[in-house]
């Protein structure tokens, strides 16, 4: 078997005007990311997604890549991620070669698990799984005025019994945001913050000690990723669980967040670090050395399948039976139709149970229909 096609394939969906999100760094009104398509000569089509811009990833690809893709065998994919660090060398940490490095690779791992109809899930080694745990990744900074509470009611009515909230414009606004949200969701809810790398070392502590009281299961970014130091010094003050790795690219990176103890929660984006092939050797990092693993979904439809079937896969040791902890996966509640729209089933959160797709590969059929109105290269 080899592929025989690929095609880099942008999306994009775009808020009307005034309705503007994000979180204390900024607002924004367009999601973008990059598709890959690849076929084999057997017929058989793969998916993975570059969560980069089109422009940008599509040069990547035809540049780095499309050379070694098209006339690999799929079952070769793990060594993609070797050559990637040596050829070219100085390149493989970059975030754009890892990027589409994880669209190559998550496209080839859907056509393994088609081909010998096993869902992904499986084939890294994890035991049958059906359902995981949603968070509601809510609460954005809204360039609209709206009451702090309502994002948390409607995650509430839809049934989560998890959320992860937006912080980091002051003490102040954060302790207003965390003590409405826990008000909300209830004592046994778990509480997560992401201060998206916005505030200094001293000012992460200060809120952290701010919010103890409200039992917050992770403090997600509280310094800039660059910040190694910063995030030492913080790890060090606070009792709070720390989380980072959305802004992690790589094994390399990963290692030292593990190795220095620098978090709590590695947090890879299948979109960005690698794809599955270095997500399982970040995971086996991470698990050896006791740290907790919690992928990062902030992507199209494709990158949470991708997401989903490695949260399904990942080990719960130390754990036995009773896991005190579920494996729980993000779920952006913002409107995003790159993630509701482009699948022929869409995944469904409501109840606070989330589905893993037991078909072949990634479990997914891409709606060809919807992929046309949000293709971005028209």
């Amino acid at each position: 078997m080899e592929v025989t096609d690929a095609e880099t394939i942008p999306v994009s969906s775009t808020l009307p005007e005034g309705e503007a999100m994000g979180d204390a760094r900024g607002f924004g009104r367009t999601r973008e990311t990059t598709l890959l398509r690849i076929e084999t000569d057997e017929g058989t089509v793969g998916w993975g997604e570059a969560f980069a811009p089109g422009r940008i990833a599509e040069a990547t690809f035809d540049e780095l890549f499309r050379e070694d893709v098209v006339g690999m065998d799929p079952f070769e994919v793990e060594s993609l991620a070797e050559r990637s660090y040596t050829d070219p060398y100085h390149f493989g940490g970059d975030v754009f070669v890892q990027s589409v490095l994880s669209a190559v690779d998550v496209a080839c791992w859907d056509v393994i698990g088609k081909t010998v109809g096993r869902p992904v899930h499986k084939l890294l080694g994890g035991e049958t799984c059906h359902t995981l745990t949603p968070y509601a990744s809510t609460m954005y900074f809204t360039e609209r005025d709206r009451p702090i509470a309502e994002p948390i009611e409607e995650a509430v009515e839809a049934g989560f019994e998890a959320a992860k909230i937006k912080i980091g414009a002051g003490v102040e606004s954060d302790v207003e945001r965390v003590r409405t949200a826990r008000e909300i969701l209830g004592d046994d809810a778990a509480l997560m913050v992401d201060i998206n790398g916005n505030y200094r070392p001293e000012q992460a502590v200060k809120t952290a000690k701010a919010i103890a009281e409200y039992d917050i299961t992770w403090i997600e970014e509280p310094v800039p990723p660059e910040n190694e130091t910063g995030y030492r010094e913080v790890k060090r003050r606070i009792d709070t669980p720390i989380a980072a790795g959305e802004a992690h690219y790589g094994r390399f990176e990963f290692k030292r967040l593990v190795d220095d103890r620098t978090v709590d929660i590695v947090q890879p984006n299948l979109g960005r670090c690698g794809g599955l092939s270095e997500a399982r050797r970040i995971a086996d990092m991470a698990t050896t050395e006791n740290v907790a693993v919690r992928p990062h979904i902030w992507n199209s439809a494709v990158g949470m399948a991708a997401a989903v079937q490695f949260a399904a896969s990942i080990s719960t040791y130390p754990h036995t039976r009773n896991v005190p902890e579920p494996m729980m996966v993000e779920f952006d509640r913002s409107d995003n139709p790159l993630r509701s729209d482009l699948l022929e089933t869409p995944f469904d959160p409501s109840g606070g149970v989330l589905d893993v797709p037991q078909g072949p590969g990634l479990g997914i059929e891409v709606d060809d229909d919807a992929l046309e109105r949000y293709r971005a290269d028209g």
